[in-house]
């Protein structure tokens, strides 16, 4: 996002290719064992693929406001709203928006900190495309992905803790299905950050 080196063109960004580029890196080059993975956001959307991928490597996970949505259940009306937006929106202010998701307003200056690496609405292509890359349908590309992930996920027996914040319109509750499906997830000590969004 922002200045970094990154593609140009929305099109660049799927959630396959990321999942992929990150699978890469994790496996193939650094060829990472025992990790401890903490997911939050779109690092959980990912990151999970990637436990589900190659559970083996992976002795511990924690996530926080973050899912693994297939497609088959409804999104939060806050979620479809943001995904709208995010397609629709004629400027996309980023400190703006991280400010209207903030659970403490942000002042000017934390404002424009947050804009400064977005130099004109071309730096902001990643940042755009990202929601719409959440699979809301079963005919969505991630939908098949997602749910083998689950399959695997449903049998995931080490350790696996959720710490979500209570004021995060988009994923508040998120973490019940985690704490529900994956073995991994009883008995640990699940946190709720109160204003935490």
């Amino acid at each position: 996002f922002g200045r970094s080196d990154k593609p140009s063109k929305r099109s660049d960004y799927t959630y396959a290719r990321h999942v992929a580029w990150m699978s890469e890196l994790l496996f193939d080059k650094l060829k990472l064992r025992h990790i401890t993975f903490f997911g939050q956001d779109w690092g959980g959307l990912i990151g999970l693929r990637l436990v589900a991928s190659a559970p083996e490597r992976f002795d511990r996970v924690a996530v926080s406001n973050t899912g693994l949505p297939t497609g088959d259940r409804k999104l939060s009306d806050a979620f479809l709203a943001w995904q709208n937006f995010s397609q629709t929106s004629e400027t996309f202010s980023i400190g703006n928006i991280v400010n209207g998701g903030s659970a403490t307003k942000l002042s000017p200056e934390v404002i424009a900190a947050y804009d400064a690496p977005f130099l004109d609405e071309s730096y902001k292509e990643g940042a755009r495309i990202f929601p719409s890359l959440v699979p809301t349908s079963r005919d969505d590309q991630a939908h098949q992905d997602n749910t083998l992930a689950w399959g695997v996920l449903n049998k995931f027996e080490r350790p696996f803790l959720c710490v979500f914040g209570d004021s995060d319109a988009v994923t508040k509750g998120g973490d019940a299905i985690f704490i529900r499906s994956v073995p991994g997830a009883l008995n640990q000590n699940h946190t709720t950050l109160v204003g935490g969004g």
